[in-house]
């Protein structure tokens, strides 16, 4: 997740030190070799565990129960409720991590709006998630490319401008002249009188009715704000029902308050839409954004919003952005979105925790929301949301008011932050108290005993995390608290085996480093290194140190310490690796050899394989990029176009790539690209005898050695 709340440190935290000098010269650049003095002891005491945070997601009780009602809930709902509710739906795979799952409540979210505000807000939440996808946008052709593109928002909203056969009746009534005068200071311009009359009812009253303006032939209107040559386009318009072709956008808007002061209809739609059209950048957005609003002209003001939400999260450094969405009022918000409010401010409010959690910004944001949301499901979330971005800027009170909202809107998960609140304040007793009391038979969930361990201490933590892991084995938590604990012990092989279970089946950064710490502290450097590099190639701009050391620069300080090896060593111990299905391993060694100037497509390629088969998708996509990028050959790229399309679930088009790369050489990958997107493509009945051909095919074709894990793929086709 994008999203991550740095937790407060507990007491024993901060009771050790974080600040061995040999370490901390790194931060100033300098990159000195281990020193021998260095004791054991003293690296240990970098190896802490900070308290786990109250994550900003709405966490049910069940989640089963909860999709299972937003399901019901979507076939029985109107058509207008049934994109909040995949919103809704959004949040609660948010609250799982599952990123593919979100994506597609979006997507559902995008296609039952019901209104183009909506369209706008879901168009740009998905352009947003899909950041770093810009080369599948350049792969694909057609509709598909601009499947939740920008719309054309002026033809969305259709005009409802419309004249009546009963004004027509009377604007057929005799008059003095046939034109009339308007003078604007020293000029003069001639309009048809019954032309312009039918601009507007203010208009047909003075130059039909019994005002004496009706009996006059030359009217002036220079206190009106209206130049001679707004008045000139105004009665072209009045004359022809269309706005000048060349028209500057100036004049546009000084027609445009004027057409809204004399409730000219006809005159403003046209105003506001090929204003509209002219919306090209942001610069243009923020203009025209003020205008939009204050002169209630709907389709200038979708189009601007649109043009700036597309253009998150950048536009939010901008203050005159952000100040158009936090000091509108309702009634502009509504010119601007329509009844979309709260889906925009949710939208906004997350990409802004994003940049940065604790700014005014966020909290700005998020009290908007909280202001627009309609019901419970909505409420709770909005208070829960801002109840962790107060905590995280120690406003305590604030925070525990809204935790109880929270809570009273039936959100238990909230319960953990009033417990840490309390901690906070000096009273751990009352803290676990509160949580204890949602725990019973038939409640318990692995994030409760998790936060109750917070507020004990021996074996009570003990074994509170236990029941933890037991409930729930994914959570991180109380596998490094316990790997710490043992490492205090000076129980170093327990401390490896406890880190290992987690990662045996959750690659998880924050387990990577304290694992790196322990292997310093056993001076074993080489598994040190093997950690740190694993670490860059998740995350290559990963900080360590609580975010005060660049990773990179520790994997610098640890190899002078570990034997160089060779290429010809490091495919050896690769593929030793991959026989042994050691991953994190294997990234390492891939890591290590992507640094010499050598062909390099074929590496991140396997190293995408591998970070596939861990469960991270966003960095085997940036790894599947860089294979694309560095590709040695015309069939090699396409094959690495091939399995960027199908990873992300376009599998026509993966196909098309794999057919076009074979067509250029028979190749291992193309045709084993081929079977897999075969098989997904749904196209037609493809029996797996046809598969199994193409994996036969795959094998037969000259390739590395590094096929175990593809090899098996196959058996299980057989």
């Amino acid at each position: 997740m994008r999203t991550f709340f740095a937790a407060e440190s507990s007491k024993d935290e901060h009771s050790s030190s974080l600040n061995p000098q040999s370490w901390l010269q790194v931060e100033r650049g300098k990159l000195p070799k281990l020193s021998s003095q260095s004791s054991s002891a003293s690296i240990e005491s970098l190896i802490k565990v900070q308290q786990p945070p109250v994550l900003p997601f709405f966490k049910p009780v069940d989640y089963v129960e909860i999709l299972a009602q937003i399901h019901e809930e979507l076939e029985s709902c109107s058509s207008q409720e049934q994109s909040n509710l995949f919103m809704f739906q959004y949040q609660v795979f948010k609250g799982l991590g599952d990123v593919k799952l979100m994506q597609r409540s979006l997507r559902e979210a995008w296609r039952r709006a019901s209104t183009v505000h909506e369209k706008i807000v879901f168009g740009a939440w998905l352009k947003y998630e899909k950041q770093g996808e810009e080369l599948i946008a350049d792969l694909l052709t057609g509709k598909r490319q601009n499947e939740y593109g920008p719309i054309d928002v002026e033809s969305h909203i259709p005009s409802d401008v419309k004249v009546s056969s009963q004004e027509r009746v009377l604007m057929n009534g005799n008059n003095t002249s046939q034109y009339v005068v308007f003078t604007i200071g020293d000029e003069k311009i001639v309009c048809d009188r019954q032309k312009f009359s039918e601009l507007s009812t203010p208009f047909r009253a003075m130059l039909n009715g019994e005002f004496w303006e009706s009996f006059s032939e030359a009217i002036d209107l220079s206190e009106n704000n209206i130049s001679p040559s707004g008045m000139r386009a105004i009665s072209y318009f009045s004359m022809t029902g269309s706005l000048i072709e060349q028209i500057s956008p100036k004049l546009l808007l000084e027609i445009l308050v004027f057409a809204n002061k004399y409730c000219c209809d006809r005159l403003k739609d046209a105003c506001d839409r090929r204003l509209a059209s002219l919306v090209t950048s942001k610069e243009d957005a923020v203009e025209l954004m003020e205008y939009a609003l204050d002169e209630n002209t709907a389709v200038l003001a979708a189009s601007c919003l649109q043009k700036l939400l597309r253009d998150l999260p950048h536009c939010l450094s901008d203050n005159r952005v952000v100040d158009l969405f936090l000091h509108a009022n309702k009634q502009q918000l509504e010119v601007m979105v329509g009844p979309g409010l709260f889906a925009l401010f949710c939208f906004l409010s997350e990409v802004s925790m994003n940049l940065n959690s604790s700014s005014d910004t966020t909290a700005c944001f998020l009290e908007r929301l909280a202001d627009f949301a309609e019901d419970n499901k909505q409420r709770l979330l909005a208070f829960h949301r801002l109840g962790c971005v107060r905590l995280l800027r120690k406003e305590y009170d604030e925070a525990r008011c809204l935790f109880e909202r929270a809570v009273k809107a039936g959100h238990i998960y909230s319960v953990a932050g009033l417990a840490r609140i309390d901690s906070i304040k000096g009273d751990e007793n009352l803290s676990y108290e509160k949580i204890s009391s949602v725990i019973s038979p038939v409640t318990r969930l692995g994030w409760m005993y998790q936060e109750r361990s917070l507020y004990c201490d021996g074996d009570l933590r003990w074994k509170d995390l236990e029941k933890a892991t037991e409930l729930d084995p994914t959570l991180v938590y109380p596998y490094m608290y316990r790997a710490a604990s043992l490492m205090r012990t000076e129980n170093s092989q327990g401390a490896l085996a406890e880190i290992n279970r987690i990662l045996g089946f959750k690659l998880s950064l924050e387990c990577l480093e304290l694992r790196f710490f322990i292997y310093l502290a056993l001076e074993d450097y080489k598994a040190a290194l093997r950690d740190v590099q694993a670490i860059l190639t998740l995350c290559p701009h990963y900080r360590m140190f609580e975010g005060r050391v660049a990773a990179s620069q520790l994997r610098t300080l640890v190899l002078e310490h570990v034997e160089h090896l060779t290429t010809a060593d490091c495919w050896a111990q690769l593929y030793d690796c991959w026989s042994a299905v050691d991953d994190i391993e294997s990234l390492s060694v891939i890591y290590q050899m992507l640094e010499p100037d050598a062909a390099k497509g074929v590496l991140y390629f396997r190293q995408s394989l591998l970070l596939l088969r861990l469960n991270c998708p966003e960095a085997a996509m940036r790894s599947l990029q860089l294979a694309w990028q560095h590709a040695s050959s015309e069939h090699e790229r396409l094959v690495y176009e091939g399995w960027i399309l199908y990873d992300t679930g376009h599998y026509e088009e993966g196909l098309q790539k794999a057919e076009e790369s074979i067509c250029i050489k028979r190749s291992f990958e193309a045709f084993f690209l081929k079977a897999y997107a075969l098989a997904d493509s749904g196209l037609g009945s493809i029996c797996s005898s046809t598969v199994i051909s193409l994996l036969e095919d795959a094998l037969r074709c000259p390739s590395d050695n590094l096929r175990k894990g593809l090899e098996q793929s196959w058996k299980c086709f057989c």
